[in-house]
């Protein structure tokens, strides 16, 4: 530590504030005025579960945006800080307030949300089931420091790369709910076959026909069609040409209605399906030194990217060899069958699966874009179609039963033509998200030492 740095112990500088204990019958999925936001780890780490609300209690555990707060309990989220949302904070997490003013508050939540520090409550913490922190195990923690403008740089810093995270974060979260928008519309609404119909009902010709479908895909009307035929005549041509892939007519099916000219079979004869396995644990020639990408369902938890780049292990040559499906290509979908079903992802490195997948290969008509949608629009059906007393599973002759909607080859290459795009621009700002953590997870740990000087 630097000189003119100095140090002291994380209890003489905060207090701590524990949250409320909330019985799921107290709590409201609809806000009036009577009512406030309650916190809970979940809306920490899952983005799309719905916010819910409580009688307003005291005020002492109330949280705004930026203050500190820490999860007090669970295997994967105990000892993390966290911070950005406003509310009343559930008892498995506690506010850390600074009482002082020679700590700045950025600089603390950087400093708790070191690696060195998360490493440290882990291992400190007794139980193996349900790790838990105590204020016991906090009040010790040395606090490092130097000046408060010094604190002030080292957290701009931080911040910067975070802001930038997030900013990607919002972004492929943004282009997932495109792609999601774009399959329904298309495949589910058939919203480019209702405008064609509704204008031949009116009396439309072949053009107006056209136009109409145009309309619905790009949400543009014909004043605003027209004047793109002008300003940009190749995205006008290629809107058209999109256009007249769509049939004119609706049909009955096993599916219900469904535009004329499209089909219905089962998921399991238009891709293939493919378990997995894990090789011996206690064999170390499987797993030491190993480099080909092996993944479980954990890989994917808490992962909204709907990619995978990375696999928390690795196999040697020797363990792929024990794995029946062997290495599978990119762009394999990806589907969690069990504890819990439902978690899915494009693979975009070549990967060996364990048992608690179903990995779809697309290599006929239906495309890994068009796969990867369909599961999701459709996953209350797979979840219905598990089984099981201890956790529920859906076994593969199950998931091949699946009726899947099998549209024009033109169709889907449109389609994923159109949503590659997404999931090229989501991998690329992936791979910029890990390298911003790698170098935020390299650099400030020298910052808050002093190893790195700001000057």
């Amino acid at each position: 530590m630097r000189s003119d740095w100095k140090e002291c112990k994380l209890g003489d500088i905060v207090s701590f504030s524990q949250g409320l204990q909330v019985s799921v019958e107290s709590q409201f999925l609809e806000k009036d005025d009577g009512l406030s936001r309650f916190v809970r780890i979940i809306d920490f780490t899952n983005d799309t579960e719905p916010p819910r609300y409580i009688k307003t209690p005291d005020k002492k555990q109330f949280v705004d945006v930026d203050d500190i707060v820490m999860i007090r309990y669970g295997s994967q989220t105990a000892g993390k800080v966290v911070r950005g949302k406003s509310g009343f904070i559930a008892n498995n997490m506690f506010k850390v307030a600074i009482k002082v003013n020679f700590i700045d508050k950025n600089y603390l939540f950087h400093y708790l949300s070191s690696k060195t520090i998360y490493d440290f409550l882990r291992y400190t913490q007794s139980s193996s089931t349900m790790p838990a922190i105590t204020f016991g195990m906090l009040k010790p923690i040395l606090i490092r420091y130097p000046s408060l403008r010094s604190q002030n740089i080292i957290a701009k810093v931080a911040n910067d790369i975070s802001i930038k995270i997030e900013l990607n974060r919002q972004i492929n979260q943004t282009l997932e709910a495109m792609a999601q928008a774009l399959f329904k519309s298309w495949f589910v609404d058939f919203d480019p076959v209702k405008a064609k119909l509704a204008a031949k009902a009116a009396g439309a010709d072949d053009e107006g026909v056209t136009l109409a479908a145009m309309e619905a895909l790009s949400g543009q009307n014909a004043e605003a069609l027209r004047k793109l035929a002008h300003t940009e005549p190749e995205r006008y041509a290629e809107l058209k040409a999109t256009a007249e892939l769509f049939p004119e007519a609706l049909v009955e099916s096993e599916l219900g209605e469904i535009p004329a000219g499209w089909e219905v079979g089962q998921i399991g004869k238009q891709v293939k399906c493919m378990g997995g396995g894990t090789p011996p644990t206690k064999n170390t020639e499987f797993w030491e030194d190993g480099h080909i990408y092996w993944t479980t369902p954990k890989d994917l938890s808490g992962n909204s990217n709907k990619i995978l780049l990375d696999t928390s292990r690795k196999i040697t040559e020797a363990g792929l060899n024990k794995i029946s499906s062997g290495l599978l290509p990119v762009n394999t979908v990806l589907m969690s069958s069990r504890a819990p079903v439902g978690y899915l992802a494009l693979a975009k490195v070549p990967l060996a699966i364990n048992q608690g997948y179903i990995a779809m290969i697309c290599d006929q008509n239906l495309s890994s874009e068009y796969v990867i949608q369909w599961a999701e629009a459709n996953m209350d059906e797979v979840k219905q179609r598990a089984e099981g007393t201890t956790f529920s599973e859906i076994s593969k002759k199950n998931f091949r039963e699946i009726l899947v909607l099998v549209p024009s080859t033109q169709v889907i290459k449109s389609y994923s033509d159109l949503v590659k795009a997404y999931y090229d621009q989501i991998t690329s700002l992936v791979q910029e998200c890990n390298s911003l953590t790698e170098l935020r997870d390299t650099l400030l740990p020298k910052l808050l030492s002093g190893e790195i000087s700001v000057d």
